[in-house]
């Protein structure tokens, strides 16, 4: 085997062995948010179903970003997410070493991405079915983004910094 490939093939193992934990949660996210959206084009394509009379089930097909914003530019949302993505793994021991609410903060946001990335690239659009009626319909992968994305800024109101030293 080629040295460069055994190095590489040793540095993924380890990385899988101390990061296992980080890989149930993006596949389980990942799980749910295909089934769910799965689920919402099967049932939900006619008709809303009314779990609360403030929230809905509602099959929506997404071709913007959040709030409606963007709509129709598909190709440029997949390089977006793909940047994103990929900032997330290049950076991931930065990311990691800045604590646990970043890490997992990231953990999500990568989930989700892969997620709606999934639905851009296979069906030119992302499935949204939650629908609050007061706020944009969404899904699992939104979810998942929106959280660790919540965790960042949680970090960032509650990271100690370093006491500055007086002259």
């Amino acid at each position: 085997m080629n040295p460069l490939v055994r190095k590489s093939w040793q540095t993924l193992k380890k990385w899988t062995a101390e990061n296992t934990p980080v890989l149930w949660v993006v596949a389980f996210v990942l799980a749910a948010d295909r089934i769910s959206k799965v689920l919402a084009q099967v049932f939900l394509t006619e008709n809303p179903i009314v779990v609360f009379p403030f929230f809905h089930l509602r099959y929506v097909e997404n071709t913007g970003a959040a709030f409606g914003s963007f709509q129709g530019a598909n190709g440029l949302l997949i390089v977006v997410m793909l940047v994103i993505i990929g900032y997330i793994i290049h950076s991931w021991k930065d990311l990691c070493a800045q604590g646990n609410l970043v890490k997992w903060g990231s953990v999500l946001i990568l989930a989700g991405a892969f997620g709606n990335l999934y639905d851009r690239i296979t069906l030119g659009y992302v499935v949204d079915f939650l629908d609050f009626l007061v706020w944009p319909v969404f899904n699992v992968a939104d979810s998942a983004i929106t959280i660790g994305g919540a965790l960042f800024v949680i970090s960032l109101i509650f990271h100690k910094k370093p006491k500055r030293e007086e002259k």
